[in-house]
């Protein structure tokens, strides 16, 4: 299974192939078998043509010039012989050899003569006649050309395996007997040469139009799962052309309408959560200006601090919405170089942290909010756990950004819990600090936008591992 096609197009091609390559095996057998059996048939009825035009000959010429004659027509296939005594013995009435005994009565154009014929299709000639006159002798399964001085040029060794063998007995008219006896051999096999060059040819032909037309069919297909990537990373995708089969164009439509209906959402969710957020600053800023006429200065404080910490809250959910960045473009970004400009910006305000440097690693992302996950990641990091260690590395598909901490780390239990918006761990958190539970879920966001992940784990030396991957390379 390891060698089978992944690919819809590659499975079309390999099973058409497959099909086509059986459905010529069995043509193939049928044509061998049917060619074996014509090749028998004309070599039959050569023989028994051949035979009569001997037979006819002997007939019409004097009995001394009978061996001469019988000599001169004998070649290393066929051997003819006059003798007094029939080569078959009995009638040589078998069923099976009425057909042929029916079609030599009629080449010899009589039907007064007394014919012996036996038929052996099972290569047992030698046994039923000890002494070949024409010069062959059987041998491990085969037959063997023996040396002798009696064929001359013909007595050079040879090896055949009989299709099948003839013996004729055909009584003459002066009690004589002309015993013929041949051997009848399978083809060559230069015959195949041509019908395999056709059949691959043939084959050859079918698969490249095969080849065309899948790829004209999975090619929509292919710009389907890459649109549908884009559009998973956040990517500013157009609508896809509508071609190709019915089916496939009414899934390209379904996708188009999809991508138009989030695009749609979005834009509405951000319209609606942008005016809510401009609305509420005037109220805000009306009642804060409202404040600063209490005369009571820790009353006067407490209402500022509330208005405040609204005016977060309002900012980081309209961030939260617009993702950090929905309008910004996606591009190629140095992913290792990114990091490290923004861990060595926050270690010029003072901050413990060290990062390891690392090669160049590429990814399609938008860099802004990259840079905002990564600084959310490192000043956690610093504020909850005294440093940052920043490690970046990759993998065969993923850019992999790890960073650790030294503080008391996060139970396994919230570690999902903490992704969600206005989430805090006040046993591990400090609320002190000004969070107001959005930076991880927003950091989340972005990741999964780009089509990667966050993970939280516990190192060996303790403290929280906070480890993100994102996918390398360029979307299709």
């Amino acid at each position: 299974m390891r060698l089978w096609p992944r690919t819809l197009a590659g499975q079309l091609v390999a099973g058409i192939l497959a099909a086509l390559i059986v459905a010529q095996l069995v043509t193939f057998a049928i044509f061998i078998d049917e060619r074996r059996m014509a090749t028998r048939a004309a070599a039959r009825t050569q023989v028994l043509q051949r035979s009569a035009a001997v037979f006819r000959l002997l007939e019409n010429t004097p009995p001394a010039l009978s061996s001469r004659i019988a000599d001169e027509s004998s070649d290393e296939w066929i051997s003819f012989a006059v003798s007094d005594t029939a080569a078959v013995g009995g009638d040589g009435a078998q069923p099976r050899d009425w057909a042929l005994r029916r079609n030599f009565q009629r080449y010899l154009g009589r039907d007064n003569v007394e014919i012996r014929m036996d038929v052996d299709t099972t290569g047992g000639l030698a046994d039923r006649v000890p002494e070949m006159p024409f010069g062959w002798e059987q041998k491990n399964e085969g037959y063997e050309r023996r040396d002798d001085d009696h064929h001359g040029e013909h007595s050079r060794k040879r090896r055949l395996r009989p299709a099948f063998g003839l013996t004729l007995s055909i009584g003459m008219q002066d009690g004589r007997w002309l015993n013929v006896e041949t051997l009848v051999t399978p083809p060559p096999p230069s015959w195949a040469i041509p019908t395999l060059s056709m059949v691959g040819g043939t084959a050859v032909v079918l698969v490249l139009i095969v080849i065309v037309l899948v790829r004209r069919v999975t090619r929509p297909l292919a710009q389907l799962a890459d649109a549908a990537e884009n559009l998973g990373r956040g990517a500013d995708t157009e609508p896809l052309p509508e071609n190709g089969p019915l089916d496939i164009r009414r899934t390209t439509e379904a996708f188009n309408r999809m991508q138009e209906r989030l695009q749609r959402f979005v834009r509405d969710r951000t319209q609606l959560l942008a005016a809510i957020s401009h609305d509420l600053r005037t109220p805000i800023t009306s009642i804060r200006l409202r404040a600063e006429f209490i005369e009571d200065a820790e009353l006067r404080g407490k209402i500022i601090a509330t208005l405040a910490e609204m005016q977060r809250m309002t900012e980081a959910t309209l961030a939260f919405a617009r993702e950090d960045g929905t309008s910004e473009h996606s591009r190629i970004v140095d992913i290792a170089a990114l990091v490290d400009s923004v861990a060595a910006d926050l270690a010029d305000t003072g901050m413990d942290i060290a990062c390891e440097p690392g090669a160049r690693i590429d990814i399609t992302g938008r860099p802004d909010a990259l840079k905002r996950v990564v600084r959310n990641l490192i000043e956690n990091a610093v504020t909850y756990g005294q440093r940052a260690r920043i490690a970046i590395s990759a993998s065969d598909s993923d850019a992999i950004i790890s960073i650790e901490d030294d503080g008391p780390g996060i139970p396994e239990a919230a570690r999902e819990r903490v992704f969600e918006p206005f989430v805090r761990l006040e046993e591990s958190r400090n609320q002190e600090t000004g969070g107001i539970g959005l930076g991880l879920a927003i950091a989340r966001t972005i990741v999964r936008a780009h089509g990667g992940d966050i993970a939280l784990e516990d190192p060996p030396g303790g403290g929280l591992r906070v480890t993100v991957r994102l996918p390398l390379g360029v979307p299709g």
